[in-house]
C-alpha cells in the first residue's frame, strides 16, 4: 500500500513525459501594472483585474499535479476500476498553451480598468516558454484616473424628487473619488432599497440612469448626473400606502378558502369560519397598518415573525393594486396575508440502535406527541417518552452490566413573553420571545450499581436579537436527584472517593441559566464563518436567603434537602473556513470553569464537564480521558465517569466529498478536563500551569452519510498523546487500539 502511495506521488510530480509533443502545459499568468501616478488600493485593483485571467491553470496540490495524473492514467486502454473512479473524481483535463486567448483576456483588462475609471488603458502580453510549461506576462499601463468634481440630482417629477434627494443626502459618493461602475452600481440598489422602504412598490432601480460629463474641466475630472430613464411608467414612480389589511389565519392552500366572517381588530380583518387563532395574540406578530406606505422591510419582517410562532406551513403576504384610486402622487394597496396552518397533531417516533464507547449496547425508543395552537393562540404542547436498554458486553470483569432508562417529558411553549408587566413590542422589532416551561422525570437503573430519580423543571424566555444572535434565559432552573437502591460496590466507590460522594448528597439544584449565541454558520456561502456561544449557570444563591443549618459545620438545608451552590461559565467557539466545492477547515475552541463556594464545595456530579467520545476528544472513550493525569485503567473494569470542574478542548477537521452523499474528513482533537482541588481519589487530577502536557490528543478519520441536511457521522480516531502515561511515554501513536464513533450531527 505504501509503494502504491509513493507511486502515485512520484508519477503526479512528473506528468511532463504525458503532454503530447505540440503542445506546452499552461501554468498560469502574471499582471503588471505600470501607472503614471499613484494607485490608491493598488493590491484590490489587482486583484480584480487577476480575476478575469483566463483560462483557470490545471490545480496543484502540494507542488504535485494529482489531478492532471488521474487524467492521463484514465486514459490508458484499460485504465482499471480505481483509476476511473480517481479521474471521475479528482480528475482535471490538461490546459495548453493553445487554450489561452491573450487578446481577449487583454480586452476584459482594458474594460475592468474602465470600470475603475482608468480610461486609455492600454494591455498586452507575452508568453514566457519552457521546456514543456507556458505561462503568460500581461502588462497594462494604467494613466491618471478621472475623479469626481460634482454629484448633482437631475430634475424629477414630484414626490420621488424629493425622496430621492433625502436619500442622495446620505450617498459615500464625494468629491474626488475616482470613477468607478461598481459604485455607482451600489448607490444605485441603496436608492432602490431605500425607495421600497418608503412606499415605491413598483419602483425598480432600473429606472435610474448615471451620467458623466467631463466637458466641464481640462483636468481628468467629471460631473456625475443621477436621472429616470425615459418612459418609466407612472406606477413606478409614485409610493403606494396600505388601504386594507386582511388577514387569514387558517387559510387552506388546496382548497383555497377565504371565506368566512369578518372580526375588524386593531385596524386589520381577521377572516376564519371558526375560531382558529386569537386575533389579539396573532396581531402582534404582524407590523404592517392601514395607512402607512408600504415598506418592503417591514413586509419581509412580518412574514419572518408569523413563520416562528410553529402553528404555521406556510406564509403568504400577496398585494393587490387599487388602479381605481391611483392618483400622480400616490397609489393604494390591500394587504392579503394568507397563513395556512400545520396539522394541529403530530406523533413522531424515533427507534435507535446506542452504541457506545464503553462497550454499552441496546435499543432506545422515543415518542413525541405535539398538540399545536393549542389554547388558539400558537401554543405548542410537547410530551415525550424514552426508554433505553444497555447491556455491557465487553469490558471484562464489568461484562454483563446492564442500564435501564426511563423518562416522561411536557413542554409547553408560548410564542409570546409571559411576564407579569407589560412590554411593547417595539422593544423586540426582529422576533417576539418565546416562553418555554418543562417538567421532566427520569428513571436510571444500573445494575449492581444503583438506582438514580430525576425531575427538572424550568421556565424561561428564548429569542433572537436579529439574523445571528439568539438569548435564552431560563429564570427558574430546578434540579433534584435522588440516588437509591445502592449497591455495596457503588458504596465502596463513593467511600473511597468523598468528592465523588458530596457531589451526590446535593440533591436539589434551583438557579438561573443564561446563553447567548451569534451563529454566522447562517451564511453558508461566505468564505469565513464563526459561531460564538456562551453560557452562565449560577445555582444557590437565593435559596441561601431561606436555608437553615440544621448543625453548626454541616451544609444548610432546605426542605430537608442539601442543595448546590456554585458558577458555571463557558465558552465554544467556531471557525469555518470555507475554499469552495464543500471543502471546508472546520476548528473549535471550548473553555469551561466551574466554581463551588457557599453551601458546596464541589460542583455536582450531573453538572461536572467531561471529555472524550464522539462530540469531544474522538481518540479516547466517551467520559474516560482525565481528570489531568489520571489513569483510570477504562478498559480494565472502571465503568464510572470520570468528570472535573475545569475543561478545555480544542479541534480541528479538514472536511471534504467523496462520492455522491458520501463526504470525509481529517481531524485531530485534544483536550482534557481537571479540578480545581486536589482530589486524593484522583491523583493527578489537579489542574496546574503544566496542563498543556496535560492534554489527551489523537488524529483520526470519518465518513458522514449527508442526506438533505441529515447527518450520519462514523469517525475512526487513535490517541498519539495520552496524559495517563507516565512523562517521557506520553507520545505514542497507538493505532492497535483506534476508537469507533458513531453519532448523528456533525462535532461541532
Amino acid at each position: 500500500m505504501t509503494v502504491s502511495i509513493l507511486g502515485i506521488i512520484f508519477n503526479a510530480c512528473s506528468v511532463k513525459k504525458y503532454i503530447p509533443e505540440d503542445e506546452r502545459l499552461y501554468t498560469g499568468a502574471e499582471v503588471t501594472i505600470d501607472s503614471d501616478s499613484i494607485i490608491k488600493n493598488e493590491n484590490l485593483l489587482k486583484a480584480e483585474l487577476e480575476s478575469v485571467l483566463r483560462p483557470e491553470p490545471n490545480g496543484k496540490f502540494l507542488g504535485m499535479y494529482s489531478g492532471l495524473y488521474f487524467y492521463y492514467k484514465n486514459l490508458k486502454e484499460k485504465p482499471g476500476f480505481i483509476n476511473r473512479w480517481l479521474y471521475k473524481k479528482f480528475g482535471e483535463e490538461p490546459v495548453y498553451q493553445s487554450d489561452v486567448k491573450p487578446y481577449e483576456v487583454e480586452e476584459l483588462l482594458r474594460n475592468r480598468l474602465e470600470n475603475r475609471g482608468f480610461f486609455y488603458s492600454q494591455a498586452s502580453s507575452s508568453f514566457t516558454e519552457n521546456d514543456k510549461t507556458a505561462s503568460v506576462d500581461y502588462k497594462v499601463v494604467v494613466p491618471t484616473p478621472y475623479t469626481m468634481a460634482t454629484y448633482t440630482l437631475d430634475s424629477l417629477p414630484s414626490p420621488i424628487y424629493q425622496d430621492i434627494h433625502n436619500i442622495v443626502k446620505d450617498s459615500k459618493l464625494r468629491e474626488g473619488m475616482r470613477f468607478d461602475l461598481s459604485n455607482l452600481k451600489m448607490e444605485r440598489e441603496r436608492i432602490d432599497f431605500n425607495l421600497k422602504k418608503q412606499g415605491y412598490y413598483n419602483f425598480n432601480e432600473r429606472f435610474l440612469i448615471f451620467e458623466a460629463d467631463t466637458n466641464q474641466y481640462r483636468t481628468k475630472r467629471f460631473d456625475l448626473f443621477l436621472k429616470l430613464k425615459k418612459d418609466v411608467p407612472e406606477k413606478g414612480i409614485v409610493p403606494y400606502k396600505l388601504s386594507k389589511i386582511s388577514v387569514f389565519p387558517n387559510y387552506n392552500v388546496e382548497t383555497d378558502t377565504i371565506s368566512g366572517p369578518i372580526n375588524r381588530f386593531n385596524d386589520k380583518n381577521y377572516i376564519q369560519e371558526n375560531l382558529f387563532f386569537k386575533p389579539k395574540y396573532l396581531d402582534q406578530f404582524i407590523t404592517l397598518e392601514e395607512g402607512q406606505y408600504y415598506d418592503s422591510q417591514k413586509s419581509k419582517n412580518t412574514a419572518r415573525r408569523l413563520a416562528t410562532i410553529g402553528a404555521y406551513k406556510f406564509v403568504n403576504i400577496q398585494y393587490q393594486e387599487k388602479d381605481s384610486l391611483l392618483t400622480d402622487s400616490l397609489g393604494m394597496l390591500e394587504a392579503n396575508i394568507y397563513l395556512s396552518p400545520l396539522n394541529k397533531r403530530a406523533i413522531r417516533a424515533e427507534l435507535q440502535a446506542v452504541t457506545k464507547s464503553n462497550n454499552f449496547a441496546g435499543p432506545a425508543v422515543a415518542l413525541t406527541f405535539s398538540n399545536r395552537n393549542l389554547f388558539k393562540g400558537g401554543e405548542t404542547l410537547n410530551i415525550s417518552t424514552k426508554f433505553g436498554y444497555e447491556s455491557q458486553i465487553g469490558g471484562k470483569k464489568n461484562s454483563g452490566l446492564s442500564s435501564i432508562e426511563l423518562g416522561l417529558k411536557g413542554e409547553l411553549i408560548f410564542p409570546r413573553m409571559l411576564i407579569p408587566f407589560k412590554i411593547k413590542n417595539e422593544f423586540f422589532k426582529y422576533a417576539i420571545p418565546k416562553t418555554k416551561m418543562s417538567l421532566s422525570a427520569d428513571y436510571l437503573s444500573r445494575t449492581k450499581l444503583y438506582t438514580l430519580l430525576s425531575g427538572t423543571g424550568l421556565f424561561g424566555y428564548l429569542w433572537d436579537a436579529n439574523k445571528f444572535i439568539t438569548h435564552q434565559i431560563n429564570p427558574i432552573s430546578i434540579n433534584y436527584t435522588r440516588l437509591s437502591k445502592t449497591t455495596e460496590e457503588f458504596d465502596q466507590i463513593l467511600d473511597d472517593n468523598p468528592f465523588l460522594k458530596r457531589s451526590f448528597e446535593q440533591q436539589f439544584i434551583s438557579g438561573l441559566t443564561y446563553a447567548f449565541t451569534y451563529n454566522g454558520m447562517v451564511e453558508t456561502n461566505k468564505k469565513h464563518q464563526i459561531y460564538f456561544e456562551t453560557t452562565i449557570d449560577v445555582a444557590g444563591n437565593s435559596l441561601s436567603l431561606f436555608s437553615k443549618e440544621e448543625n453548626p459545620g454541616d451544609p444548610k438545608t432546605i426542605f430537608g434537602l442539601e442543595y448546590a451552590q456554585y458558577a458555571k461559565a463557558d465558552i465554544d467557539i467556531h471557525y469555518h473556513y470555507n475554499f469552495g466545492k464543500q471543502h471546508i477547515l472546520a476548528t473549535r475552541l471550548f473553555a469551561g470553569y466551574g466554581l463551588p463556594y457557599g453551601n458546596s464545595d464541589v460542583i455536582p456530579f450531573v453538572k461536572q464537564y467531561f471529555s472524550g467520545g464522539p462530540y469531544s476528544v474522538r481518540s479516547f472513550r466517551i467520559r474516560s480521558l482525565g481528570p489531568g493525569t489520571y489513569n483510570g485503567d477504562f478498559n480494565n473494569g472502571n465503568f464510572f465517569d470520570q468528570t472535573g470542574n475545569i475543561r478545555l478542548e480544542a479541534n480541528v477537521e479538514y472536511r471534504f466529498p467523496l462520492i455522491n452523499y458520501l463526504n470525509g474528513a481529517l481531524f485531530m482533537d485534544a483536550g482534557n478536563v481537571w479540578n480545581s482541588k486536589e482530589n486524593p481519589s484522583l491523583p493527578g487530577g489537579k489542574f496546574s500551569g503544566d496542563f498543556l502536557s496535560e492534554l489527551g490528543m489523537g488524529v483520526g478519520f470519518g465518513m458522514r452519510v449527508d442526506v438533505q441536511g441529515f447527518i450520519i457521522r462514523l469517525d475512526l480516531a487513535a490517541p498519539f498523546h495520552d496524559p495517563g502515561l507516565p512523562k517521557g511515554e506520553r507520545f505514542n501513536f497507538d493505532l492497535d487500539a483506534p476508537i469507533l464513533n458513531f453519532a448523528i450531527g456533525y462535532p461541532f
